[in-house]
């Protein structure tokens, strides 16, 4: 056998005609150039997170593998990693695969001059001999140089200074023999040397014993592609020019998921192009780069099956070979796609079922396949059998088989509303035929039903209104949980739990009736401050959701028992049901994600944002307001709340004022009832405003709210309202100035709930307590009150009323902030308002009384001890032993010191 490069490099014994050169030397020059690291791409976006954690696993010894579909900024991201962390260049060996790799020996021969040890000119007589590639190679790892950390950090950090090989695009490689050798560098990676694969598919080999050995790390598409924030600051040029609007570089973020390489393009050519904006996916660039990254590399069958997948929402193997016809490779299936760098994802915890990148699932579609009409009724059918009922009615529509449609809404209404497809059972309502709904009672308890899902409530009245008991008395039950579902929805409470127990008593009412109903009043209960009660219907639900065995319903019960807990301030309880109830959803792999996913994932969002974990809060919110606005969910209002409060706790007031304009149109579009979207978007204005300073616009809005504030409405998804509206109405007369009439709205509060108060209110309330004793007594008790609300909340790490009374709370924190209690929670506050570095303060042994504070306030005001009594009608004596108490509390022995050192203590 020939001893490995005996020479040469591989396949160029051609070279030997060159006379006067060694044989190979020529070509090993040339593949010397192809180890080097590529050029920078100018005016990047630096993204520190990314680069954090890439060159927190990049270690002597270990193997990092960044693995994501074509545009994701694979390479970018590892590059611009090592030129921000100043990496010597001389420890980076960087080397990009071709096709030409699958030939071993030419891989070898790139390995060897990768490896090639700066303190040997050339290679070691022994490894010339070598017997194969395998003996070549471990010949190289076994080079002293990648064995001896010591030598090779010489005492410096050892993630900076050891040596880096980076191989990129090893997707290329199919070879079996050039993929063991990747195998054995992987296996075999040396202490002195960090491994870095780069791939747009999954290795090769195994790596789960590595992975197990705590040295193998992966990076994928989650973190390579862009957040929410940096898209916005990607464009943050543009936004400026006026060429996008905040509203616009959202719709970019959803559409294309933060994949970086259309966003990239997109902003190219919004440089060079001084004509009307196109949409991202007509531009020339970034069509061109999804035809050449991913249709070019697939045959005509792949293509058209990678079409059929794009028709429908999400889409699953069995799906797509029941699709699938005489054209479409029918191997090519969406596990096997998003295996060869498809960016076809699989939904979290469902393995089974993918989804395509929305700016791919659209572009893929125009034009639109034959047959599409008919695949449609066949996907409405396979989801039919399997009494998936929403997506079965979501393909009816689109194949326009309105017989189909309509049997689907007859058959299946319970599973229906259980999936709360609005959108699609209010586009069969325009196809149905005339006089259909009219003649038949089933069909309008169910648009009853869609209707008061929607928000639409005087309609959802309307069709039920004639419906009489005495004519239908097998629907009583029925109409009246639907009544009290309605009745909830309005913020009736007392009306609606009246009905709602009239119904239950109902003979005929459907075991998923009775679970809904059951619902209403845990929601109604919980809204009255009625925890006991409402955790107890909220069980009766479960119970018949597991009985029924209907996952979705049991989603519901978990969503209503995590809205309890919030209730009363659980956050940690709550964030566990949350993600309980999720994780459980996802062990369904049979089937796609529910409506009622999406509504647990929204009260997760709301946990993280009272805990302030904005960042998480931000993701999860992307995912949630797509969803609901394709299925007409009226999550999607809280979702937009959601927004508004994050945009206004990170002061972006302009995309906070942007999102509230964004709901009001969509529901009006949705022709939502008025009361109840209004208020809420009205209360998010008056925030706004006071955040601005704009204390009388605050007051006219509120004087539009007076109608709602009057019948004490609680909307079911903004329980806290009447009290945030109250809290709002003292806040305003705080900033204008009248802190009598503060005081007594803030007394009113907890005079009008009682026992029943909500937790978030509680907190709120009293915080704005604090800050009206501060105006009229002083810093001493405003602390205590302070300190009561920062120990309740801290239990829970309540932050959320911190960050909404911001403009109220910061001067009155930067007073008493030393005195405040010293846990992980007021640490946060004191982030949050800028407060963390201040200079730390001895505390006071015995703290100032009252009554000293009072004293106190008067000495700094320049009062004589005679003029201190007479204005707090105490003897001369009584003044003289208070001033003495204060100075020996304060450490001090004049009065001057003493007001000093109040100041630095933040007592005045």
């Amino acid at each position: 056998m020939k001893s490995f490069d005996d020479g040469c490099a591989a396949n160029d014994e051609f070279q030997s005609a060159l006379g006067g050169v060694h044989r190979g030397e020529l070509i090993r020059d040339l593949l010397r150039q192809r180890v080097r690291m590529p050029e920078p791409v100018p005016n990047y976006l630096r993204r520190k997170a990314l680069t954090e954690k890439i060159t927190s696993v990049i270690k002597p010894g270990q193997v990092l593998f960044v693995e994501a579909p074509s545009g994701y900024g694979k390479s970018h991201a590892l590059s611009a990693a090592f030129r921000e962390t100043d990496r010597s260049p001389e420890t980076l060996r960087w080397l990009s695969l071709t096709g030409q790799e699958n030939d071993a020996g030419r891989l070898m021969a790139l390995l060897d001059i990768a490896l090639a040890s700066p303190r040997t000119a050339s290679r070691p007589s022994g490894q010339q001999k070598a017997a194969s590639y395998s003996d070549a190679l471990a010949m190289l790892l076994s080079d002293p140089y990648w064995n001896n950390r010591e030598s090779n950090d010489q005492g410096s950090d050892e993630s900076e200074t050891a040596s880096v090989l980076v191989i990129d695009n090893i997707g290329t490689v199919a070879n079996p023999a050039a993929i063991a050798l990747l195998q054995q560098l992987a296996a075999n990676t040396p202490d002195g040397l960090a491994l870095v694969l780069v791939s747009r598919k999954p290795l090769p080999f195994e790596t789960h014993t590595y992975e197990l050995e705590g040295r193998f790390h992966r990076i994928g598409t989650e973190s390579l592609e862009l957040t929410r924030a940096e898209t916005f600051e990607f464009f943050q040029t543009a936004v400026s020019r006026n060429q996008l609007t905040t509203v616009a570089v959202e719709h970019l973020y959803s559409l294309t998921e933060g994949w970086i390489t259309p966003l990239g393009l997109y902003q190219r050519e919004l440089e060079s192009s001084s004509e009307a904006r196109l949409p991202i996916q007509e531009t020339f660039s970034v069509e061109r780069f999804l035809r050449d990254a991913v249709l070019v590399h697939l045959t005509p069958g792949q293509q058209r099956s990678l079409r059929i997948m794009a028709e429908m929402e999400i889409v699953s193997d069995e799906l797509f070979l029941a699709l699938a016809d005489a054209g479409c490779d029918h191997a090519f299936r969406p596990s096997t796609a998003a295996e060869t760098g498809i960016p076809l994802r699989p939904l979290p915890g469902r393995g089974r079922w993918f989804r395509l990148n929305p700016l791919l699932h659209d572009w893929l579609q125009t034009p639109a396949l034959d047959g599409s009409r008919e695949r449609a009724l066949k996907a409405s059918r396979w989801f039919s059998e399997r009494n998936q009922f929403p997506e079965a009615l979501r393909y009816a529509l689109v194949s326009g088989d309105v017989e189909e449609s309509v049997r689907i809404a007859s058959e299946g209404s319970e599973a229906l509303l259980i999936g709360q497809d609005t959108a699609s059972l209010l586009r069969l309502r325009r196809s149905l035929p005339a006089g259909l709904l009219e003649r038949s009672a089933r069909l309008k308890i169910v648009y009853g039903w869609v209707h008061a899902i929607g928000g639409q409530f005087n309609q959802a009245r309307l069709l039920i209104s004639d419906l009489d008991a005495g004519n239908y008395p097998e629907l009583v039950g029925r109409i009246d949980a639907l009544r009290a579902f309605i009745l909830r929805g309005e913020g009736s409470i007392d009306e609606a739990l009246e009905v709602a127990d009239r119904a239950l008593q109902a003979e005929a009412l459907s075991t998923q009736g009775q679970l809904v109903t059951q619902l209403v009043r845990s929601s109604a209960l919980c809204a009255a401050g009625n925890f006991s009660e409402a955790r107890e219907a909220n069980r009766i639900a479960a119970k018949l959701a597991r009985e029924a065995g209907d996952a979705g319903s049991e989603i519901l019960a978990v969503y209503a028992h995590a809205r309890i807990e919030l209730g009363k301030g659980s956050l940690k309880h709550a964030e566990q049901l949350l993600r309980t109830g999720l994780d459980t959803a996802m062990n369904e792999s049979s089937r796609p994600a529910r409506v009622g996913e999406t509504r647990l994932q929204l009260n997760l969002v709301m946990v993280l944002w009272h805990q302030g974990r904005e960042a998480e809060a931000d993701r999860l919110l992307v995912t949630c307001i797509r969803h609901a606005e394709q299925t007409r969910d009226l999550g999607l209002l809280l979702a937009m709340a959601l927004r508004v409060l994050i945009c206004r706790t990170q002061n972006r007031m302009d995309d906070a004022f942007a999102w509230i304009g964004r709901a009001e149109r969509t529901m009006q579009s949705w022709r939502v009832d008025q009361a109840v979207y209004v208020p809420v978007l009205e209360a998010l204005k008056i925030s706004g405003w006071l955040s601005l300073g704009q204390p009388d616009t605050a007051a006219h809005a509120m004087e539009r709210l007076n109608p709602w504030r009057e019948v004490n409405c609680v909307p079911e998804m903004f329980p806290m309202m009447p009290g945030m509206l109250d809290c709002l109405q003292a806040r305003i007369e705080l900033a204008r100035g009248d802190d009598i009439k503060a005081a007594q709205t803030v007394s009113n509060i907890r005079h009008n709930n009682g026992e029943t108060l909500p937790f978030g209110l509680d907190i709120h309330s009293r915080l704005l307590e604090s800050v009206v004793s501060w105006r009229q007594k002083g810093p001493a008790a405003a602390q205590k009150l302070l300190a009561t609300a920062i120990t309740m909340a801290g239990e829970e790490h309540y932050i959320s009323p911190f960050a909404e009374l911001r403009g109220e709370l910061q001067e009155l924190l930067e007073k008493t902030w030393q005195q405040l209690p010293d846990t992980p929670f007021t640490e946060s506050v004191g982030r949050l308002y800028g407060l963390s570095d201040m200079k730390v303060q001895a505390p006071l042994a015995e703290p100032i009384s009252e009554r000293e504070q009072g004293v106190l306030e008067l000495i700094a005001q320049g009062l004589s001890n005679q003029d201190i009594g007479d204005r707090l009608h105490i003897s001369l004596h009584t003044v003289k032993t208070h001033a003495r108490r204060i100075n020996a509390k304060l450490e001090v022995k004049s009065r001057t010191q003493a007001i000093v050192r109040a100041r630095e203590l933040g007592l005045l």
